[in-house]
This record gives structure tokens, sequence and C-alpha cells, in this order.
């Protein structure tokens, strides 16, 4: 019988941690569950730092609220944990048995793990060591394997598609190109959808290596037509044909973490555009607004169905799955499926051969979309 468990949220913060935190509380509540939260994420876990959740208080009026209210941390790999000994040299430590050995002292029979491809990742790591975990899939990249969409990408989506509708005017007006630069490392989905949504003339994403000259042609074929001025979505990790991303900087986050900050795609993009077409150009970078403020109401609705639904879950014992939304109907998958070829222990970063990474396809109707309406993809 599981009588106690305990929420972390791990990862960029996204619009809805709250509202399936809520969602968790509250359906364990309604069974006479007692409800945890680890404070900063894994890292909570490895120092053991949590605090009771009642949705009489502590949980109570989160539901609209952005950001998450027991924190979330974006560099804790507690199977590779970064120690600086008292001489001051750095070394990496595999922590995560304090972890377990916290859990069973501390008497949780679940952990739902709030996060994306790496969290779950490590979440599929404990489940080996007999830690009974839960995952609920959170990403605004929408790019977590085995799960129709995510929390937080539709806010994302929703405040991308905002920025491009206030671009436009500005572009119609100066007769100019503008260019919005939105997340997306290896998935495409946010430029893709909010393209489509926001009427853009141009959508580069990182699944389709882009040739600029395309690019710049369909923004002429427009002027052809009388229409002096484009807008442009750019993910932040496309990149042209036969060249590279566009890195600004790295970061020394420990190891089997993604160390590497991304930056300069869309400045990159308008640069050569208005050297292309004659335009004047500008480049705006959503950055980190995609992430924060109120969920939308799908968004809210999403986080509260995956949220009672992984606690529905562990009252069944099925331990070590995924929450998911596979053709509009929730479910589960094991978390070994959602790992897919990155079996070793600790090896949580995401985007590489081995990540089981949930990318925008060639065949996607998101694409197919595009096409038909005339966005150009670049090839």
């Amino acid at each position: 019988m599981v009588k106690k468990v305990a929420i972390l949220a791990n990862g960029g913060d996204v619009s809805g941690f709250n509202a399936v935190i809520r969602a968790i509380v509250k359906t364990a509540e309604h069974h006479g569950v007692e409800c945890y939260g680890f404070i900063d994420g894994y890292r909570g876990l490895l120092e053991n730092h949590y605090i009771k959740l009642s949705s009489a208080d502590s949980a109570s009026g989160i539901l609209q609220k952005g950001g998450s209210i027991i924190s979330s941390s974006t560099n804790a790999n507690v199977f590779h944990y970064k120690v600086i000994n008292e001489n001051g040299d750095v070394e990496y430590k595999d922590l995560s048995d304090v972890c377990v050995k916290n859990v069973k002292k501390d008497g949780f029979d679940c952990i739902f793990t709030l996060g994306g491809d790496s969290t779950q990742k490590s979440a599929r790591d404990f489940s080996l060591k007999g830690i009974n975990v839960i995952g609920v899939p959170k990403t605004i990249d929408n790019d977590v394997a085995c799960t129709d969409i995510t929390f937080g990408y539709n806010t994302a989506v929703s405040v991308a598609t905002e920025a491009l509708d206030r671009l436009h005017t500005t572009a119609e007006t100066h007769n100019r190109i503008m260019v919005l630069e939105v997340m997306g490392r290896e998935a495409g989905w946010i430029a893709l959808e909010s393209a489509i949504a926001g009427g853009a003339d141009v959508a580069l994403i990182p699944e389709i290596p882009y040739d600029i000259e395309k690019a710049a042609q369909a923004i002429k074929e427009r002027q052809e037509i009388g229409k002096n001025f484009a807008v442009v979505v750019v993910s932040e990790g496309a990149f042209p044909k036969g060249g590279d991303i566009s890195v600004a900087g790295e970061r020394d986050g420990g190891e089997g973490v993604i160390n590497i900050k991304l930056g300069g795609a869309g400045e990159k993009v308008a640069n050569d555009l208005e050297r292309l077409t004659g335009l004047t150009t500008r480049c705006t970078v959503l950055g980190y607004m995609q992430r924060g403020g109120t969920p939308t109401a799908y968004d809210r609705v999403l986080s509260t169905k995956y949220g009672a639904k992984a606690m529905t879950l562990a009252l069944e014992g099925k331990f070590n799955v995924l929450t998911v939304l596979k053709n509009g109907k929730l479910d589960s998958v094991s978390l070994e499926e959602v790992v897919g070829n990155n079996k070793e222990i600790g090896a949580v970063q995401g985007g590489t051969a081995e990540s089981n990474v949930r990318v925008v396809t060639p065949d996607d109707d998101l694409v197919k979309t595009a096409r038909d309406i005339g966005i150009c993809l670049g090839d």
C-alpha cells in the first residue's frame, strides 16, 4: 500500500509544474496518502531537503502560477555529481546511493519525477536501484519520447505566437524582415507550430538543415507580389547545410549534463537574409519568456490530468513508468522504453545518438501543413 510519496521537479522551468504538483497532492489526499516535495530537484534528493505538501496551505492557489513551488535544478546529475575537495580540486562522484538511502530512510513509497529526457533517464537509473518512480513528461521543447505532448509546451507555443503577432505589424510597417529565435535544441516543435499559428513565412528547425538561399528566395518571391516584408522563425538549434549549430558558450555543470549553451542562430539568419535580400532585418530572441508565467488553460488541464494519472498509477502499484498521452488518451509506458538505447547508468545528456528524443519527422502533419500553406522550411 502506498502511504507516503514525494515529488521532485527537475530541469528547466515550465508553466504547468505547479498544476501537476497540485493534482498529485489532491489525488493523494483523496486516498489518504501523505505527499512531500523535494526542494531543487535531484539536488534536494541528494541533500534530503523536502517539505510537506498540502492542498490546505503549501499547495493551495498554485494552479495558475508559473515556475515550481519546490524549485528545480538544471545541472544536478547525482550519478556524476560535481564535488569540490578541500584542496580545491574538482572531482565527479556517483552519489546516487546516498539518494537511495534517503528515500528508504524517509519511508517514501514512490518518487514522482517531473522532467524531460534527462530527468527520466535518471529516474530509470534509480528504478534499477530499487526505488519506485513514476515520471511525468515536462519540457517546452515537446521532445520527450513516447508521448504526444509534454506539459509546458502549449504555453511556450502561445507565447511565441503572440510574439509573432507583434513582430508581424512591425515588419509590415517598416518593410523589414523580422526574425524570431525560439527555444528548441534538438526539436523544432515550438518553431514549427508557432510559425503556422503566427503566419510566418519561413521556419527553420534543427531537423531540416537549411539552405539560406532558399529562405532568401522565398522572401524575394513575396517582394515580387508587393509584400516587402517577412516574418521568420528560427529554432535555437537550427543550422545550415554543411554547417554547425550556433554556440554562445559553455558551462562547467558537470558530467552527464548538457554544458553547451546555444545562442546566435537567429542573429546569423538575420544577417544572412539582410545580405541576400537587401531588406533591413532585425532579430528578437524570445528566450526565457517562453518558460515563465501563467500556463494556458490547455496546459492547466493537461498538467492536472498528468498529475492525477501519475498518483493513480502509484495507487495501482504501477511503478517505473512514464505517464503519457497517446492518441488523446492517458496511458503509461515503461521508463526503459523512454530511455531507448541510452542504457548506461548516469549518462543523462539528451540529444545523443543513444537518446530517445522525440523530434519532428518529415511526414509529421505539422511539416505537411507548413509546406501546404507555403511556409519555407529552408530546403
